[in-house]
């Protein structure tokens, strides 16, 4: 079961509440409702409610199976501070496939945005 899987990560406790209410958050970043993914996972039409609600825990391979839906890593599920992981996985994607000299010319990109703003 995950809830065996708690863990410490950069000083905040991952506890059950912290997998439900990631789960809702990335469900709602990804606009559907908890029978639509419900369904979408195979599962019962109330899975993702149960979850959210507290009434259970997925299990690891459901857990996986979560993650995958969302495009992303276990990792990036359980990085608080990453907001928007799809995206960052996306860009990161694209990223890998880049030359050197792209990646230079993104890199002055990215700090010529984040100096503007």
């Amino acid at each position: 079961m995950l809830s065996a899987m708690l863990k410490e990560q950069r000083g905040e406790r991952m506890d059950e509440e912290f997998i439900r209410n990631r789960i809702t958050e990335l469900r709602l970043k990804k606009g559907v409702s908890e029978y639509q993914m419900s369904m979408e996972l195979g599962q019962n039409r109330s899975y993702i409610q149960a979850i959210s609600s507290g009434r259970s825990m997925p299990s690891m391979k459901q857990f996986l199976n979560i993650c995958e839906y969302f495009e992303i890593t276990p990792l990036q599920f359980f990085d608080a501070q990453e907001n928007n992981p799809q995206l960052i996985k996306k860009a990161l994607d694209g990223m890998r496939k880049m030359s050197d000299d792209d990646l230079i010319m993104l890199i002055g990109f990215i700090n010529r945005l984040n100096t503007e703003n």
